[in-house]
């Protein structure tokens, strides 16, 4: 995708501040070892997204993308950098600009029953939020919730059941029929198929692709499992405790990986060829966000980390036409990423 970015990134972090409470407060001025914990989520994070483009956000458990997902819904607000919703930054829009982003940005959770209300009928759940911003009116509500719930494969006779009457697939859905109500053009998918059978996330992914096809939507995709974002991503953005450490196009990307995280990452993978290769899973644990490693947060577990690694930040760089990626063996000082 070559086209002007629909959203932007530009050195996003988000920290989470647990502040000493009065006991601690006085702890500490009696000599104990208390202090503020911060939680480093998102560090330092700059990227693009064309509109029309489905991006893959990718990484372990804990690494921020799921933070990251909610600074670009509104949910968060960054601690610091800039988000900017075609060309303008997020945080100088006008009330009116701001409300219009609001709606054009929508999230869909991985857990549907957990975002739903459940004393909320299907009708209430869909037609509440296009009532209240205007976007339907009470003549034609009907209407359009029925063809809303048909555009996601429910059957509109269900509108007046609640979420619990409903399989995981079912929710799913109707979490995604939430999402188009108000009419989004970016989607922003946390985990959106992780809660589903494989049979029910194949049918899931197809939705979203036929959603983008037919809306012209463009999807944020996060994700832990490579096999999914492979097969719906047109780039991936691999994240590593808070940390963005490579970007590229999902075929290339998958077929040679520079930095060494993704190489691991791609090699836990599970293939049909399995046989005829070695399974090798990621060494050692994610570090604590809380107190992350100094230099590349990636080294303590790098089969490849020098002395240089565990002291200065790897640079996000270009690479190649299209990749980039933030790892000292592409300077060719430690060593070749490949």
């Amino acid at each position: 995708m070559n086209g002007p970015p629909i959203l932007a990134l530009e050195t996003v972090s988000k920290r989470f501040v647990k502040r000493l409470d009065f006991a601690g407060k006085i702890a500490r001025k009696l000599g104990a070892a208390v202090r503020e914990e911060t939680v480093y989520a998102v560090d330092d994070v700059s990227f693009a997204i064309s509109e029309g483009e489905v991006v893959g956000l990718v990484g372990e458990s804990g690494c921020g993308k799921s933070t990251l997902g909610r600074v670009v819904a509104g949910l968060h607000r960054a601690s610091e950098g800039t988000l900017r919703w075609r060309g303008e930054a997020v945080s100088g829009l006008s009330p009116a600009d701001a409300k219009v982003y609001a709606l054009a940005v929508q999230m869909i959770f991985q857990d549907p029953f957990a975002s739903l209300n459940p004393r909320m009928r299907v009708a209430e759940i869909i037609g509440e939020a296009p009532l209240y911003h205007g976007l339907w009116s009470k003549s034609e509500a009907d209407d359009r919730l029925a063809a809303t719930m048909r555009r996601v494969g429910l059957d509109p006779s269900y509108r007046r059941r609640y979420p619990h009457q409903f399989s995981g697939g079912q929710r799913q859905r109707l979490g995604i029929a939430r999402a188009l109500a108000v009419e989004p053009s970016f989607i922003v998918c946390d985990e959106a198929v992780a809660a589903l059978d494989v049979s029910i996330q194949a049918q899931v992914l197809n939705l979203f692709m036929e959603l983008r096809r037919d809306l012209g939507l463009t999807y944020l995709f996060i994700s832990h499992d490579l096999g999914v974002v492979e097969h719906i991503a047109d780039r991936v953005v691999i994240m590593y405790l808070g940390r963005v450490v490579e970007i590229g196009e999902t075929e290339t990307l998958f077929s040679a990986p520079n930095h060494p995280y993704t190489q691991a990452l791609l090699a836990e993978v599970p293939r049909i060829d399995l046989r005829r290769r070695t399974y090798t899973p990621v060494k050692g644990e994610i570090p604590s966000p809380l107190d992350p490693p100094p230099g590349c947060h990636f080294h303590p577990r790098c089969p490849h980390a020098g002395p240089r690694c565990s002291v200065e930040v790897p640079a996000l760089k270009q690479v190649a036409p299209g990749r980039w990626s933030a790892c000292h063996l592409n300077d060719g000082g430690v060593g070749h990423a490949g």
